[in-house]
């Protein structure tokens, strides 16, 4: 019951079919304004009735609303005022305003009374002293409602704002570590390009630019706090991987095995990269006859199941490629998903009995509702990938 619930306006308004009732802060206040004094009004005239008052009574009655209802906008300008000092200048002053608002009521209410009294015995000072008592309650609730409300409304002001500042702390995290892309992927694509150029082999390096091209567009074009489909990410994945073939060729032998049933699960964008680019780093590249990368997809009950795994050295060479990796590194990932999903996944690494190295993902299955930007198919794409 304020005019400065007008500056206390949510950060944020969340749209739903029902506006919430201190949305607009000024209409709020002059409804709960409305309500009170014409609330205090019906009771009074009830009471009045019920205790055989003549019709005349409405007349003192009806001033005596006007004269609360005008002191109280009066009140709730100096209220509005006070509302930001130190607790002792607002309460001392708020106090000092309370009581002076009530001795001009009552002094107001005792004279219009006296005015339309037919009994002679009733003196000034005892109707002053009855108005003062009822106004005093009137208006002392009044002020009550008005900071109670008031600090309420600044209370969920508060919590406003540290949602949102924790909302955009989350999304900056999340754009952080998405952005954190291994820059020695770029750096060795570039120096391929350049040494195909300097071999003039210009038809493999315009089909290798065009790949890192179409491959940039996606992670750059797509927010970094987006969601995009299984499929999608699969495809952004084996478009890394032509990149990567045409530096390793036989070396690199990916295999994708993605159950249908999980194609248009969502999952953070470019989640898997940083894992295949990791095997490439600790598997084929380590290993003259290169290895085996295998992508795995399936359903596991309600969550979706993603099987990263290679062939290479495994844990036995490299006792903890998170800390020697200088790119993204498994911790990223284990970040990322702990951002999007909570506790709700599952990140598990583990040596394969062959001896090679797998990564274990799972996460609550949903559906993509908002499309993402798709990597774009390069120019002469003449290499495919090998799937199972």
């Amino acid at each position: 019951m304020t005019n400065d619930i007008q500056k206390a306006k949510p950060l944020a308004v969340i749209a739903s079919p029902t506006q919430p009732f201190f949305d607009n802060k000024d209409r709020a206040f002059w409804n709960l304004q409305a309500a009170g004094w014409a609330a205090i009004f019906f009771q009074r005239v009830i009471s009045g009735f019920a205790n055989d008052q003549p019709v005349s009574f409405l007349i003192p009655l009806l001033i005596s609303m006007i004269t609360g209802y005008s002191l109280t906008l009066i009140m709730s300008v100096a209220f509005r005022t006070l509302i930001d000092k130190r607790p002792f200048v607002m309460w001392t002053v708020a106090i000092a305003v309370l009581a002076a608002a009530t001795i001009l009521y009552a002094f107001i209410d005792a004279w219009v009374f006296q005015l339309q009294s037919r009994n002679p015995d009733s003196s000034f000072a005892t109707l002053f002293l009855g108005a003062f008592y009822n106004d005093a309650m009137v208006l002392g609730a009044w002020s009550a409602l008005y900071f109670a409300i008031n600090y309420y409304l600044r209370v969920e002001e508060q919590a406003d704002k540290l949602m949102l500042l924790n909302a955009q702390a989350t999304s900056a995290q999340l754009a952080m570590l998405r952005y954190q892309l291994n820059p020695h992927f770029l750096f060795n694509t570039l120096n391929s390009i350049s040494t195909l150029v300097l071999m003039k082999q210009t038809e493999p390096a315009n089909a290798m630019l065009s790949r890192l091209s179409a491959f940039l567009r996606y992670t750059l074009a797509n927010e970094p706090t987006a969601q995009v489909p299984l499929a999608q990410e699969i495809e952004t994945l084996k478009l890394y991987l032509e990149i990567e073939k045409m530096r390793f060729e036989d070396r690199l032998r990916p295999h994708f095995d993605i159950d249908p049933a999980v194609a248009r699960a969502r999952l953070p964008s470019l989640l898997l990269q940083p894992l295949v680019e990791n095997a490439i780093k600790y598997a084929v590249t380590p290993k003259e006859d290169g290895a085996d990368i295998s992508i795995k997809a399936q359903l596991a009950g309600q969550n979706v199941r993603i099987i990263v795994s290679d062939t290479g050295p495994g844990l036995n060479a490299v006792v903890d490629r998170s800390t020697v990796s200088t790119g993204v590194g498994l911790a990223n990932i284990r970040d990322r998903l702990a951002q999007a999903y909570g506790g709700n996944q599952r990140f598990e690494t583990s040596t394969t009995p062959g001896g090679g190295f797998q990564v274990v993902i799972e996460f609550p299955y949903s559906v993509e509702t908002t499309p993402a930007v798709a990597p774009a198919p390069p120019a002469n794409r003449h290499e495919s990938i090998a799937t199972a």
